[in-house]
C-alpha cells in the first residue's frame, strides 16, 4: 500500500469517527506508516462502517483476511458484530474472501450473522457457500441462543444437525430452553430434537429450562419425550 493512500483512508476513518481537522491528518502524515497502522486503519473503518475506507484499503493490496490481533476476528465477523453491513457487502464482493475463518473464540460470520438476527447477513453468507455444520458450536447454537426462530428454520432447512453437540455435548435445544425461548424450544422439538440427550455434566434440556425457571418450557419437553415413547 502506498503512503499517500494510507494516509487517504486513516484520515477518512478519523474523521467519520471524531471529527478530526485537517491540520491533524497533516501531524499524522508526517511518520512513515506501517503494516500494522494499515491494520488498524483497516479495523477502525470496519467497526465504523467506512464502506469507502476499506475499499480504498483493499484496493492498495491490504487482504480482506487479515485478523485483529486482540480478538482474532475477521473483518467480516467484526463487521457483522458492529451491524456495519456496508463493510460486509464491500467484504462479500472480494474474490479472496474467506468466508470460514474463526476469531479466537471460534465465532464465523455465520455464527455472528445468527446471533445479531441479521437474516439478510446469513442468506448472503449461506448462498455463497458458508458451512452450515462444523465441530463444536455451530450457527443453530448461536441462532437458538438469540431465539430468532426465523433464522432456526433457515438453518434446519440448509441441513443443520439438529442435535450437534458443542463442547460439554450441549445441543441447540439445551441452549434455547436455558436461554427461556419457548417458541424456539417447540421449534426445535417439532423438527425432531432429541430431548433425552445430556450434556456432559448430565443435564438434559429439560433440566436448563427447570434451572432458568421455565415451568412451560419443562412441561413442552416432557410432553414431547412422552409422546415419543
Amino acid at each position: 500500500m502506498s503512503y499517500a493512500s494510507f494516509m487517504r483512508v486513516h484520515f477518512s476513518a478519523i474523521k467519520t469517527l471524531c471529527g478530526a481537522s485537517l491540520l491533524f491528518a497533516i501531524v499524522l502524515a508526517a511518520a512513515p506508516v506501517s503494516a500494522a497502522e494499515a491494520s488498524v486503519a483497516y479495523f477502525r473503518a470496519v467497526q465504523i462502517d467506512n464502506a469507502d475506507a476499506v475499499t480504498e484499503l483493499l484496493s492498495a493490496n491490504l487482504s480482506p483476511n487479515i485478523r485483529e490481533p486482540n480478538s482474532g476476528e475477521s473483518g467480516l465477523v467484526l463487521a457483522l458484530r458492529n451491524d456495519a453491513m456496508k463493510v460486509f457487502q464491500v467484504l462479500m464482493a472480494q474474490p479472496a474472501i474467506e468466508l470460514e475463518l474463526n476469531a479466537k473464540n471460534g465465532n464465523t460470520a455465520l455464527m455472528m450473522a445468527a446471533f445479531r438476527k441479521n437474516k439478510p447477513a446469513l442468506l448472503a453468507l449461506l448462498d455463497k457457500g458458508a458451512q452450515v455444520n462444523r465441530a463444536g458450536w455451530t450457527a443453530l447454537h448461536y441462532a437458538a441462543a438469540s431465539g430468532d426462530d426465523e433464522i432456526v428454520q433457515i438453518l434446519l432447512e440448509r441441513h443443520a444437525h439438529i442435535n450437534a453437540a458443542a463442547p460439554a455435548g450441549i445441543t441447540p435445544l439445551m441452549i434455547a430452553a436455558r436461554e427461556a425461548h419457548q417458541f424456539t424450544v417447540q421449534l426445535l422439538l417439532d423438527a425432531g430434537a432429541d430431548a433425552s440427550l445430556k450434556s456432559s455434566d448430565g443435564n438434559t434440556a429439560a433440566d436448563y429450562a427447570e434451572r432458568a425457571d421455565q415451568p412451560l418450557i419443562v412441561a413442552a419437553i416432557r410432553a414431547s419425550l412422552a409422546a415419543k415413547k
